[in-house]
């Protein structure tokens, strides 16, 4: 870092100012073990996208449709009740809401699956353009 007087962006002269020349060798934006790697594993994210499958989505139907039948039979004790008339209007919207967690699980485990097959295509693309890469070295 270079510290400094005068006016930097947006500053007035006799402002301190400080501009950063590079990253510190260690810090949160600093590569871990040296390597700035991208790491992914398509094994992870099929398990990801198989829980959401498995586990979530079931149990989040299951716990979205398990007000239903308590609220109908509350709206069926109320008719010509103005609760009756509310109580409708909080089950269409948990209804919707429901249905808007259901579709974004749905979302995320298509993006889970797409990511590693994208991923596991473009590495296998990026090692055969490597390896057709010709070299001096190679005629010795």
């Amino acid at each position: 870092m270079v510290f400094g007087q005068g006016a930097g962006p947006g500053g007035t002269a006799g402002e301190q100012s400080v501009r950063l020349n590079g990253l510190p060798p260690d810090g949160p934006m600093a590569p871990a073990g040296g390597q700035g790697d991208l790491a992914s594993t398509p094994a992870a994210k099929r398990a990801a996208a198989n829980t959401i499958e498995s586990e979530l989505e079931p149990r989040t139907k299951k716990a979205g449709d398990r007000p239903d039948d308590a609220n109908g039979k509350i709206m069926s004790g109320l008719d010509n009740w103005a609760t009756a008339a509310g109580m409708k209007t909080v089950q269409e919207t948990w209804d919707q809401q429901v249905k808007s967690l259901m579709g974004r699980l749905a979302g995320e485990k298509g993006a889970l699956r797409a990511t590693a097959g994208t991923l596991q295509a473009t590495d296998g693309e990026r090692k055969a353009r490597i390896g057709a890469v010709q070299s001096n070295f190679d005629k010795y």
